[in-house]
């Protein structure tokens, strides 16, 4: 496909995400029975709510979890709970296009304990003649874990510290047997979530992220942000909503805003899809990214007894 042509199916694709994205949140309520909907829509939500935090002896509080940079685990997350993730993203760099592919398992061993485990990969299109462009590889092994230390079921609250460790492999494949290291990715962070209500929820994401080559040398960190507020729809675990993920060195700031939606096609199978509008585009331009969600097991359900 030509570049050109690329960039405009693109664009139109991170178009239909902008505007689908508010359609998805309008619910036409016929004005004879409105105060009738209102209501079933409030027992709806109650009922959800109900499901989620008060089915077991351990508390937790249902947070909406943003689609492009995701937690490592629930906010809260039950001994069980088990999750499959498989997500892929277009980056228009300007002198070629990114292509990211990755595939992520999460599990809870024990209450409020969240592992992770990925696979990131990257695969690159010259746009232009003669354009640099990255080799085409596995990027790393991510190890994480998460431990949710505040659960104020009373204020709609959680917090949690994390940790997450890149084992960064080298460029070409040729180099793994000789280095099969490059390097070490070090970002430990916070999380404050917060529902306002049952249909609003509010989630910070922060830390520093520190790389120590082969070698020793360290590069110049830097301190993640990520901003989010969604809107979830009555009674389901649909949602729109904003996430800006924002990267702070010693002279920039730059900032991406992703428009995204979630729809859950059953119990255990949700999608969701995401745009990248960047605010400074002397890096990147428009990008799109989807991730496939399946769970097996979730902790949202009675637990079985006998």
């Amino acid at each position: 496909m030509p570049p050109r042509r690329r960039s405009g199916l693109r664009a139109h694709l991170v178009a239909l995400v902008l505007v689908a994205a508010p359609l998805a949140a309008q619910q036409p309520v016929p004005t004879d029975s409105a105060q009738a909907r209102r209501d079933s829509v409030d027992r709806a939500d109650s009922l959800f709510v109900e499901r989620v935090e008060r089915v077991t002896a351990s508390p937790k509080v249902y947070h909406a979890e943003p689609l492009f940079i995701d937690l490592l685990r629930d906010l809260g997350a039950r001994r069980g709970e088990a999750e499959w993730n498989v997500g892929f993203g277009m980056t228009d760099r300007l002198a070629y296009d990114e292509y990211k592919l990755f595939v992520e398992y999460e599990w809870a061993p024990i209450d409020r304990l969240g592992l992770e485990i990925e696979l990131p990969a990257s695969i690159h299109t010259a746009l232009d003649r003669g354009a640099a462009v990255p080799r085409d590889r596995l990027e790393s092994l991510k190890l994480g874990a998460q431990w949710t230390a505040v659960v104020d079921t009373a204020r709609h609250l959680s917090m949690a510290v994390a940790y997450l460790h890149e084992v960064l492999l080298p460029e070409s494949p040729r180099d793994l047997g000789r280095t099969p290291v490059a390097g070490h990715l070090f970002n430990p962070f916070a999380v404050i979530a917060k529902r306002w209500g049952t249909n609003w929820h509010t989630l910070l994401y922060t830390g520093p992220r520190l790389v120590r080559e082969r070698g020793g040398r360290w590069q110049p960190g830097e301190v993640q942000a990520n901003w989010n507020l969604h809107y979830m729809l009555p009674g389901t675990r649909n949602f729109v909503g904003m996430e800006l993920n924002q990267v702070i060195t010693r002279r920039t700031s730059d900032v991406v805003m992703r428009p995204q939606m979630r729809l859950a096609l059953n119990d255990h199978l949700l999608v969701g899809i995401a745009a990248g509008v960047p605010i400074n585009r002397q890096r990147e331009r428009l990008g799109l990214f989807v991730r496939l969600i399946y769970e097996p097991r979730t902790g949202n359900r009675p637990r079985a007894h006998g």
